[in-house]
């Protein structure tokens, strides 16, 4: 991972060091020169679920161990009570297998595949709605001048989309402080990888944040009622249904957060409204 001082209080962010992640291609500038441009790459994984090929998806390549966790679970085809035995990554054949101690029944879900409306066509299982019908986000506090500087800092977080764009981005925060900060193709990816690592290290959901750069659609959403994370925060919009979810799910959803602006359409008893809105922010 690459050293950086703006990252120091983070524990995770892509690995600019990495240049197998991008590529360099020439092309034509606005005034007809000639130049070489970085470009993202985008690679396909195969994901197992022991013998059981689940899917292929199209991603940037990064953390592919962490992709395939959150993916299955994400998706309710693994269980928190499931027990993992092993997860394996063959860089050749660029596939990941996750090994559980008893094997999964999955055949049903693969029958119900809904299409989304995610970038890089994103799918999911009929009964990944159906699975948030219980769910009931915890209470917690979520402090205004978080928000601010929360959308200060990540604006400033050295990434891959400020070196060559065309991916989005998701963070993982607690109070006013960014914690994993996850990057892909399709922001379906960047919030697996996120999901994928909160499930390896055992993180606590009830008192996390989670930002993406995506729109706030109801996948989206679904996505983090799975996570058991209570708040949702985008720079982007919303969806009729995003929101709809979220408040079925007892969800704080946040959108257009853009310097000290933002709207919330689900969720707004967690607010605490302590920042000095006549301090400018970035």
């Amino acid at each position: 991972m690459e050293k950086n001082e703006k990252n120091t209080g983070m524990i995770l962010w892509p690995n600019l060091a990495d240049r197998s992640l991008v590529s360099t291609i020439s092309g034509h500038d606005q005034q007809g020169k000639v130049s070489d441009f970085n470009v993202i790459e985008e690679r396909p994984l195969s994901i197992f679920l022991n013998s059981q090929e689940i899917v292929t998806a199209m991603t940037i390549g990064d953390y592919p161990e962490y992709l395939a966790l959150g993916f299955l679970r994400n998706q309710n085809l693994l269980k928190l009570e499931d027990e993992i035995t092993g997860i394996d990554y063959d860089e050749d054949v660029k596939a990941v297998v996750v090994r559980t101690k008893t094997e999964t029944n999955y055949e049903q879900k693969l029958k119900k595949k809904i299409r989304t409306s995610g970038c890089a066509v994103g799918t999911v299982f009929g009964d990944m709605m159906e699975s948030i019908e219980d769910v009931k986000l915890p209470p917690c506090e979520i402090r205004t001048s978080w928000l601010y500087a929360l959308s200060s800092e990540i604006n400033q977080i050295k990434s891959l989309y400020l070196e060559v764009g065309a991916i989005h981005g998701t963070v993982l925060c607690k109070q006013d402080r960014a914690l994993v900060y996850m990057e892909d193709v399709g922001r379906h990816n960047a919030v697996d990888k996120v999901a994928g690592w909160m499930l390896r290290n055992k993180s606590i959901a009830e008192d996390k944040i989670l930002y993406t750069t995506g729109r706030l659609t109801s996948e989206m959403v679904v996505k983090c009622a799975n996570m058991g994370i209570p708040v949702l925060v985008s720079r982007s919009g919303f969806t009729a249904w995003g929101v709809e979810l979220a408040k079925a799910t007892n969800m704080t959803l946040i959108g257009r957060l853009r310097g000290n602006r933002f709207t919330c359409l689900s969720g707004v008893s967690r607010l605490v409204y302590d920042a000095d809105l006549k301090q400018k922010n970035v």
